[in-house]
């Protein structure tokens, strides 16, 4: 029973780590969102945690975030960065990983999709609102350049999550 628990409270750190150093890997763009790997690792943590640790290692990455440590894209952090231009993306990556971490069999892929789906809603929302533009204005600039990549990241986290899991099968 200790044995499991500690197992679980590893992947869960180990998981947390490679989120907050993975969102470093970041391109800037002219726009307020700079294109990264989040969404990939945050599908990898929903598709290959049960829902309960995927969420505890979720919102712990944006507690981590958000009391101030550099762990979102760009070296950000504090709750300036989730109550600004991009923190909708980020609350959004809660959703993502409960939609990844729900689905079963063979809809996994499109429940990740949908997960995206929302992420975005809820990016594009609290952009529009923090920027004084129209929802139409930041959909177009802060979710139709990113959608198609996020979603290709979505099937690749459901990929290696798998890959992952049978290797830790194998060695178990």
């Amino acid at each position: 029973m200790r044995s499991t628990r500690i197992r679980s409270l590893t992947e869960i750190a180990l998981l947390v780590s490679i989120l907050c150093v993975g969102s470093q890997l970041s391109i800037p763009t002219i726009f307020s969102v700079p294109i990264t790997i989040q969404v990939l690792l945050v599908g990898i943590i929903g598709y290959f945690l049960p829902l309960k640790r995927a969420l505890i290692a979720i919102i712990t990455y944006i507690i981590i975030g958000g009391i101030g440590a550099p762990v979102f894209a760009n070296f950000g952090g504090g709750f300036g960065v989730l109550l600004g231009y991009t923190g909708g993306f980020i609350f959004g990556f809660i959703p993502l990983v409960v939609f990844c971490s729900l689905s079963k069999g063979k809809i996994k892929i499109l429940f990740g999709i949908l997960g995206v789906i929302i992420c975005h809603l809820i990016g594009i929302i609290q952009y529009s609102i923090v920027a004084k533009i129209p929802f139409l204005t930041s959909l177009v600039t802060m979710s139709l350049p990113y959608i198609l990549k996020d979603i290709a990241l979505t099937i690749l986290a459901y990929l290696f999550a798998k890959i992952l899991q049978n290797k830790l099968k194998r060695q178990s």
